[in-house]
């Protein structure tokens, strides 16, 4: 299987492995990926790591095995689905970070990223475009600059970049990645499941806005509020548990 996955104290890795592409993924894999992260949270993950075996985090789309765009469409998918989830997700990211590769570190909030790491959007090589979600994000992520430089030029940027521009939030390796995973995992689920919304909410989109102010409402109206405040004031840690 190229997809594995191990829970341990409620944090989910999921790890790419098609290592005879540099975890490059084909229709199957994503697939596959998809289904992996879905079980995961359906089993109660409050956190969740991807990676990639063997000292590359994934190459892109493997393009042996691409014919259409087909491809593309269950990809928007699976990146979608990815990003909204209701968990803090980690890209612990070393080696080869191409592609496909960097759209899914961007679908995940934080990522963690090794010495090892090359980072590109080689679709001008290929005579490709990404879809304006990866346009928007690279933006985001990277800064404008940087983004026009990968996606115009070809250029392969390095894990000294990602921490100079603010792609990475933390340099480390998997170890790390799933340190910090464990630590979300502990906190307060609605405050950080309401929160995603609002990172991705356009101000000027009014339903976008409606729900993280629903969001807002549910967290502040919450069992978990009063639990916070409780062990805030008996100098413990909270147990939160997402009501």
């Amino acid at each position: 299987m190229p997809i594995h996955l191990d829970v341990a104290d409620r944090v989910a890795t999921v790890t790419i492995d098609r290592t005879h592409r540099r975890n490059a993924l084909n229709h199957e894999a994503l697939d596959e990926l998809h289904h992996t992260v879905a079980e995961a949270i359906a089993g109660g993950a409050r956190a969740l790591v991807v990676t990639g075996a063997a000292g590359h985090f994934c190459s892109g789309a493997d393009l042996t095995e691409l014919e259409d765009v087909s491809f593309t469409s269950r990809l928007a998918e699976v990146l979608a689905h990815l990003t909204a989830l209701p968990v803090t997700t980690v890209a612990a990211v070393e080696g080869s970070c191409m592609g496909l590769g960097m759209q899914l570190a961007l679908a995940c909030d934080i990522r963690v990223v090794a010495d090892s790491a090359r980072f590109a959007v080689p679709v001008a090589r290929l005579g490709l475009m990404v879809d304006h979600w990866t346009i928007d994000r690279l933006a985001r992520c990277w800064g404008e600059g940087a983004a026009r430089l990968m996606v115009l030029t070809g250029t392969v940027l390095d894990a000294d970049d990602a921490w100079r521009l603010g792609f990475a939030q933390q340099r480390g390796t998997l170890a790390d990645a799933q340190g910090l995973a464990a630590r979300a995992a502990a906190l307060a689920p609605l405050s950080q499941a309401g929160s995603k919304v609002g990172f991705d909410a356009h101000h000027d989109n009014h339903a976008e806005v409606a729900r993280y102010e629903a969001a807002f409402a549910r967290a502040w109206a919450s069992d978990d509020l009063t639990e916070g405040r409780r062990a805030f004031a008996e100098r413990r840690d909270p147990v939160f548990r997402g009501h």
